[in-house]
């Protein structure tokens, strides 16, 4: 959270220097603003490359926890827990077994 909050108030930090200079060489009202965003843009992208991808590593963490592990993990766990339940010979589905025996287990 806190590298989060850190890049977010650089990038705020950024926009205001980069409005204010802006301004001064006399650009003003929607053009300040647009010429303002560009610039921190393209400053931001070279500046704060270090603070990106520490964010980005700390949001990954995050959303990784809270999922509980790698989606190709528990895919992989859910696989081999099927794998187990057909050894044993129980059924996955939940269907019925009757039907699942076609017609002729029913008429019998």
């Amino acid at each position: 959270m806190r590298s989060w909050l850190s890049y977010t108030a650089a990038r705020v930090g950024l926009f205001l220097a980069a409005f204010g200079v802006v301004y001064l060489f006399g650009a003003r009202s929607w053009m300040a603003l647009i010429l303002a965003w560009v610039i921190s843009g393209l400053a931001s992208y070279v500046l704060l490359s270090p603070l990106r991808d520490r964010m980005s590593a700390s949001v990954s963490a995050g959303i990784e926890a809270r999922r509980g592990g790698l989606l190709g993990d528990r895919l992989s766990e859910g696989a081999s827990r099927e794998d187990h339940l057909q050894e044993d010979g129980t059924e996955t589905s939940g269907a019925d077994p009757e039907a699942s025996a076609g017609p002729a287990a029913k008429d019998a």
